[in-house]
């Protein structure tokens, strides 16, 4: 009488196929490196977004580091300096008086 494995496995050759020795190792390493590894794939998909994120971060200050440095250049000329400060936090002189114009649509923050 006949194993009722070996029975199986005369029907199906996929099942002969799958019941090798390094067929089972193989898919066993494959399913532990991209799942259950400290360095699994999964892990890697996060960090190289994590690593996406942080270098458009890092584009993003290097401009703002870029326009600052533009604008402290400027603002070592003291007419510069008194025209941002007019333009930006509505300063004035004692003897001026200044009006702000609104426009409808326009806010200010």
């Amino acid at each position: 009488m006949k194993n009722p494995i070996k029975k199986l496995t005369d029907k199906h050759p996929v099942l002969r196929f799958l019941s090798n020795k390094y067929v089972i190792v193989s898919a066993f390493f494959i399913v532990w490196m991209l799942f259950l590894d400290n360095y699994s794939y999964l892990d890697h998909r996060l960090l190289d977004k994590e690593i996406n994120e942080l270098e458009d971060n890092k584009a993003y200050y290097q401009e703002e580091i870029r326009k600052d440095k533009k604008n402290i250049k400027t603002l070592k000329n003291p007419q510069q300096i008194e025209k941002f400060a007019r333009e930006k936090y509505y300063m004035k002189k004692d003897s001026e008086d200044i009006y702000i114009i609104e426009y409808q649509g326009d806010s200010l923050k």
